[in-house]
């Protein structure tokens, strides 16, 4: 059997895993996985435009490149951070965490933040490291840059926050959990004025300056007779839907979408999967462990579709782009959809290196990071 250099599960404090339970994007845990389903013969039905690539350092963790005030920040495994002019693709800054990355990056437009596998924070501003600090958990949900302020989820489901500027430790909210926990991208993102955070099964709002808890509600129920069966952390990034809807991924056990404004959970539906979902108003989009690919109606749950077409392509978590969906695989491929029928429109290539990471997207642009370094933008007409 052969060993993935990333572990899925982790207990806390003791970097302990489980082998041969689950595949990443370019990780396969057996030698002789399921060969990936042959794409399709596609005529396109929908045209985008290439704005630029570029080619970066060597991504071995899931990382979605941060866009914000017209820059885009990315960061390669070695530690590199690039900043990047949007629009020109002009490097304005590189710097280097002194270590290798195991989560990034937060971006605000001015601040790039990291995780080092050695368990350092590492906030980046202009070219130069403003400051890191030691955290007590390892690390794989990309740190959030928001409010002058760095939040930060560990494995152990605690979230921290450090003052953006200086890294004066401000607050941590630890609840209790059990001790085995995934080793994918959690949920960490803003609402208004509540910072959302998925720890275990449950959706948690918080109050960022604070720390205090705002609400708390069960997106699943855990279920099984053992640690690994139990569990059912949420994966992010997390689709939002209107000021107050949230859906999500529990760890292959449900597809869940909560209404926030009411404390309520609208809808859940048992779907076995480990990366993150997307969608619209309408669909709610996401893929199961063998990559069937399934849309639900977002305001019941209703299946609406379902297709084998990216079976054991090893997908990436699903992107809502302008009135599509696009979702990577691990041949380096991104789809893109129509997310009402689950039809393909289009297929746009890369360097061949997986998809890691859910497409990142901002307004018609959307930017797709590969394994091997490169960095790729297209523009929705």
């Amino acid at each position: 059997m052969k060993q993935a250099k990333r572990q899925p599960f982790a207990r806390h404090a003791t970097a302990w895993a489980l082998l041969g339970l689950l595949a990443l994007p370019g990780c396969a845990l057996w030698s002789d996985k399921p060969k990936p389903a042959a794409l399709e013969t596609l005529a396109p039905a929908a045209s985008v435009t290439g704005l630029w690539s570029a080619a970066d350092g060597r991504v071995e963790f899931p990382m979605q490149p941060g866009l914000a005030s017209g820059r885009l920040a990315t960061a390669a495994s070695d530690g590199t951070v690039t900043v990047r002019a949007f629009e020109r693709a002009a490097i304005l800054w590189t710097a280097n965490a002194g270590g290798r990355l195991a989560a990034g990056v937060g971006f605000d437009g001015d601040r790039a933040a990291v995780v080092t596998a050695d368990n350092e924070l590492v906030v980046m501003s202009k070219g130069q490291v403003s400051w890191r600090t030691r955290l007590t958990s390892r690390v794989s949900t990309a740190p959030l840059v928001a409010g002058e302020r760095v939040f930060v989820l560990g494995l152990d489901r605690a979230v921290q926050a450090y003052d953006a500027v200086d890294g004066r430790y401000l607050w941590r909210l630890q609840r209790s959990s059990d001790p085995l926990s995934v080793n994918l991208h959690g949920v960490l993102m803003p609402m208004g004025d509540t910072l959302v955070v998925g720890q275990g099964a449950r959706l948690v709002g918080v109050d960022p300056t604070r720390g205090s808890v705002r609400w708390d509600l069960p997106m699943a129920t855990p279920r099984g007779s053992n640690e690994v069966e139990r569990l059912a952390d949420l994966v992010g990034p997390a689709l939002r839907l209107g000021s107050d809807t949230v859906c999500a991924r529990a760890f292959q056990s449900a597809v869940a979408c909560l209404d926030v404004g009411r404390s309520a959970l609208r809808w859940t539906r048992n779907a076995g999967g480990v990366q993150a979902v997307g969608g619209n108003a309408s669909v709610v989009v996401g893929a199961d462990a063998s990559d069937r690919m399934s849309g639900w109606r977002a305001e019941s749950g209703e299946l609406l579709w379902s297709h084998e077409r990216f079976l054991n392509r090893q997908l990436s978590g699903v992107s809502t782009w302008d009135a599509w969906v696009a979702v990577g695989d691990a041949q380096g491929q991104v789809h893109v959809m129509d997310p009402g029928s689950g039809k393909t429109l289009l297929r746009l290539s890369t360097d061949g290196g997986a998809i890691q990471a859910a497409p990142r997207v901002s307004g018609k642009v959307m930017v797709v990071v590969t394994r091997k370094g490169g960095v790729y933008v297209w523009q929705a007409p």
